[in-house]
């Protein structure tokens, strides 16, 4: 049975992989970046938890991170597009079916990357800070 992380990253995952986007998890960088881009998700750091005792509950505030990246000649616009669209489908339901008690994105922080005999890439490091409470912080 998947612990609560793993099941609020993996709806997290499933919520940018409708994007046009390809939507990848925890992989490297791979040697050609898709047409309409490419997102790959981090799983990031629970950090320390909030605890009450009665019940006993660990309340996160886990910061996972989307790197977005897109290539080509319009790199500018089809940063700005991709990065509103993983807004949007955040946006669409802040607590991803009730897994999470909020989630919300930051602002990215965005890098011109040049690619030695081919057109550079723009990319940037999302952070999604994913706010939810579990009885057990191993579960």
């Amino acid at each position: 049975m998947p612990t609560t992380r793993e099941t609020i990253l993996a709806a997290l995952h499933a919520r940018i992989s409708v994007l046009p986007a390809t939507a990848l998890r925890g992989e490297v960088l791979p040697e050609r970046v898709p047409v309409d881009g490419l997102l790959i998700l981090r799983d990031g750091e629970s950090g320390e938890p909030e605890v009450t005792l009665s019940p006993l509950s660990y309340h996160y505030q886990h910061r996972a991170e989307i790197e977005a990246v897109v290539q080509g000649t319009n790199r500018d616009g089809a940063f700005d597009a991709l990065c509103a669209n993983i807004g949007a489908v955040i946006a669409v339901d802040r607590t991803l079916g009730g897994l999470c008690d909020w989630i919300e994105a930051e602002a990215p922080r965005p890098v011109e990357l040049p690619v030695e005999g081919a057109a550079g890439l723009k990319a940037a490091v999302i952070p999604v800070v994913l706010h939810y409470t579990t009885a057990d912080p191993l579960a």
